[in-house]
């Protein structure tokens, strides 16, 4: 796989466009902060009235718009708000307002993948994924750094689509290490997967399991969460410097002999199986349904997610250990 870097890409070319950043939460602040860093002088955020980043925005000091007279303004359209959502903007703000031969972006592949989004046909439409939320994608630019990311082209009316992409990618930050190239679909499924199978969804649970294993057989709770959970931190330090070879190196033979005992005994052949099951309801489009439905729904099954999350025993032991940090600075 080739890699781009900032030497393969022309920081003029964004920085001649007029954008139009939709949406200023985790990415979108981050995006558009690093874009003005990077000398993109025409840069206006787009906002529903009310909507909650507003004062955010203002005291960061961007422009802000309505999303349908932002798009208008601009050439380039950074759609960055929640993926349930992008079909309605797109619909009323951008597709009748951005002008002719003008450039359409996103931050991850669903809406094109999955047909949210169907843009006009005289659009450049391009994919840059920041691997990373937009608090390191912020954090490593401010340091001198960047975060990798994956960028495609669905649609390329100019020619110059993917020159455009890798001017995009190099602004924010990912020329200083890596610019990959994937698709759309490629970028999407795997994502989806991820956040199902392994990251968001797995590791929590896990987590949940094991403090509530120990707890049931009369661990203390401040013991289970040290053991449970601020040790994944440590984890993912070692794997992320290290590799997961690297990481076994690096532990004790105690802590290297339980994790061959236990390692299959959890990941086991069922679960590998479900890991596939999952990744065809991602590739079918079932799961893609599911979360619009939740979204015209009133977010319920979200909504009753995060107050399972906010219930569990854990979090009471957070707050605790945190309480003790902070009388520990005071004092």
């Amino acid at each position: 796989m080739r890699v781009y870097r900032d030497e393969d890409a022309d920081l003029a070319l964004v920085r001649g466009r007029k954008v139009a950043v939709l949406g200023y939460g985790n990415q979108g602040r981050a995006q558009a902060l690093n874009l003005r860093d990077s000398g993109v002088a025409e840069l206006v955020i787009g906002l529903r009235d009310g909507a909650p980043t507003r004062a955010r925005a203002e005291a960061d000091g961007f422009p802000i718009d309505i999303p349908a007279e932002a798009a208008g303004a601009a050439d380039l359209v950074m759609l960055l708000a929640p993926d349930e959502v992008h079909g309605r903007i797109y619909a009323e703000a951008i597709a009748p307002h951005l002008r002719q031969g003008g450039a359409l972006g996103f931050a991850h592949g669903l809406s094109i993948r999955f047909g949210l989004v169907a843009p006009r046909p005289d659009l450049d439409v391009f994919l840059v994924a920041p691997k990373g939320p937009g608090t390191a994608l912020r954090a490593d630019y401010r340091n001198g750094s960047g975060l990798i990311s994956l960028f495609a082209v669905a649609q390329d009316a100019s020619g110059g689509a993917e020159a455009l992409a890798l001017s995009y990618a190099a602004a924010i930050g990912s020329g200083r290490v890596g610019i990959l190239p994937t698709s759309f679909a490629e970028e999407c499924e795997a994502d989806l997967f991820n956040e199902q199978a392994v990251l968001w969804g797995a590791i929590p649970e896990l987590i949940h399991a094991g403090f509530e294993t120990l707890v049931e057989a009369g661990f203390s709770p401040e013991i289970a969460y040290f053991e449970c959970l601020t040790e994944v931190k440590l984890l993912a330090d070692l794997i992320y410097e290290r590799g997961i070879a690297g990481m076994r190196e690096a532990i004790s033979n105690t802590a290297e002999f339980g994790a061959l005992k236990g390692g299959t005994r959890i990941i086991t052949t069922d679960t590998r199986t479900e890991m596939r099951r999952i990744l065809r309801e991602v590739r079918s489009g079932s799961f893609v349904r599911e979360l619009i439905a939740d979204a015209e729904g009133g977010y319920r099954r979200l909504r009753a997610s995060r107050a399972d999350s906010a219930a569990h025993p854990i979090e009471a032991v957070r707050r605790t250990l945190l309480s003790l940090k902070k009388d520990a600075r005071d004092g």
